[in-house]
This record gives C-alpha cells, structure tokens and sequence, in this order.
C-alpha cells in the first residue's frame, strides 16, 4: 500500500485546509445565532464543532479567521461582545437555506432573513433561536480560545448549554430524539455534505470490554485470513468466548460444511478459504458466533 505523507509545517493554509476537511469527516454543524452589544443579530453556519461533555453539557466550535486575510467573523466579534449562542441543529429540510445564510454579508446584516429563517425568542439568553431547526440548545459562552493570528487560525468557542428545545416531531415514542426522524446532515470536505438518513445509518454493537475475547484471541489462521476483511475480525473479536467442542462438532455437521470437506480434493489452503467464505456468509447474516464455529471445524480437523 503505498502512502502519500503531507507535512504539515511546510504546507500552506489552502492546502493544509483542502486535507484536514476532507478526512476529518462528516462534521456535525453548528448553526450559531448570537448578537452584538447593540443587538444585531447574526446566524451563521460553523463546521469545526462537537460536543465535549454532558456534565457540564459543554459544546465547542470554531468560528476561523479568514483565509484569506486573517480577518475575524462576526460571530467571534459578537461572543466578545455578548457571550452567548444559539446552537442551532441542521437538518436535509433546512440544508440550502443553511447554504445560503453562511455566504459573506456585511456586518450587521440578519442572516435569518436573508435565509428566509424564523427567528424565535430565547428562555435565557438574548440571541434569538431558528425556529425551523430540530434541535436548538441556548448557551452560555464559557470562553473563546484563539489558536492563532494567521488566516485560518481556529478561534474556540467554550459553550455551555442552559436551555434545549426539540421539536417534538423528531422526537421517538420514549421522548428521546429519534435518529432516523431527525434527518441530519454533516458537512464533508469541498461542497459535499454527508446526509445521515435511514439509507446511509447503521447499528453497532458496543464492545464490552474484558469480556470480549478480542481479534488477538482468534485462532491464527482465522486471524491471517485471506478471505476475511477487518471488519469481520472486528465482528470476530467482539464475541465473548469462542465456540465451545459442541458447538464445533455441531458445526461440522453442517451440510455446507461437510459439501466442502467432502467436494474440495486440494490442498489445505484451498479447504481453509473454503471454509472461511461460508463463514464470511455466515458472519454477513448476523450469524456471528456460528461463523466462527464453523471456521473451526477446518482448525479441529487440522
């Protein structure tokens, strides 16, 4: 496998930038509304964002310098001010409007109307909230870090969440956000947008620690497969033990198994792959710990 290595000290800011956007990817969005001292209000868009913590519920983003010429956003300008925000969340109905509303108006210009945004009066702070966004959290802004005085340079903004509104139409049956409902979408790197809906989510088990057996606890010519990806040595590894001598012998018995022993005249390698596509199958129906089982029956046989 061949690597292209990028040196970060001897790159410029475009480039530097192009890089890190496009593999530090998706990223949420935080779509920030907050005023200045005489009250002008600001929205804009801000992908350098996440959340840092649930006590306190804490969430950071990073509102750059230009790159161009190092010059601050208005919402830098207006957390000095009024050190307070509107993180407001993005979803794939609001996403053009969004778009729009991140484009280089002047200073003192209300975003929310240029968007065509809804603007709604806060519980506890003094920047208004998008009333068409899902989820809207009013914040307290804790600190602002600057990184930097060059054109790029992040500018951290330490917010801690007081209020949270959800629209209860994304909300599940138990009162808590519903992930499908809520549609969101993430922010890749040039134009590209990652859309988290029904198609493009998926399910993963939590690994449960030192009650797993691990990838380094499979057999070795399990673990040096050729036929299996790290994927499924991962799906592998998350089993809590390996199959016990019933479970092996009951998976000899198989007769997809018994098919490959019986049909497979080659050598041991051919038998093995063999055996290791069924479990590949097996592994892809959800069928994990038969699939190992099964991948056994070649080690017992052996």
């Amino acid at each position: 496998m061949k690597t292209k290595t990028i040196n970060f000290d001897t790159t410029d800011n475009r480039t530097r930038y192009k890089y890190l956007t496009a593999a530090v990817a998706p990223r949420p969005i935080c779509f920030a509304s907050t005023v200045d001292k005489e009250g002008r209000v600001n929205l804009s868009p801000f992908s350098y964002f996440n959340m840092f913590s649930s006590t306190p519920p804490v969430m950071v983003f990073s509102p750059s310098r230009s790159g161009r010429d190092a010059t601050h956003k208005d919402t830098y300008h207006n957390v000095k001010e009024v050190p307070e925000v509107v993180i407001n969340v993005v979803n794939h109905p609001m996403v053009e409007q969004m778009s729009l509303a991140s484009a280089a108006w002047d200073r003192g210009v209300n975003e929310f109307k240029k968007a065509g945004f809804t603007e709604v009066k806060s519980d506890v702070v003094k920047p208004p909230r998008v009333k068409e966004a899902p989820v809207a959290f009013e914040c307290v802004v804790d600190d602002v870090i600057e990184l930097g005085e060059e054109g790029g340079a992040g500018n951290l903004v330490i917010a801690r969440a007081k209020v949270a509104h959800f629209n209860e139409e994304y909300l599940a049956e138990d009162g808590f956000p519903d992930q499908v409902k809520l549609d969101l979408v993430a922010r890749m790197g040039g134009d590209w947008y990652c859309h988290a809906n029904a198609h493009s989510m998926f399910k993963l088990a939590r690994p449960g620690g030192n009650g797993v057996i691990g990838v380094d606890g499979l057999p070795e010519e399990i673990r040096n497969s050729s036929v299996l990806t790290g994927s499924d040595l991962g799906q592998l590894g998350n089993l809590d033990s390996l199959p016990a001598e019933s479970e092996i012998r009951d998976a000899s018995e198989m007769d997809e198994v018994k098919m490959i022993f019986e049909e497979i005249d080659e050598k041991d390698d051919e038998v093995r792959n063999a055996i290791h596509r069924l479990g590949k199958a097996l592994i892809e129906a959800g069928k994990v710990k038969e699939a190992l089982a099964v991948m056994m029956c070649f080690t017992v046989k052996k």
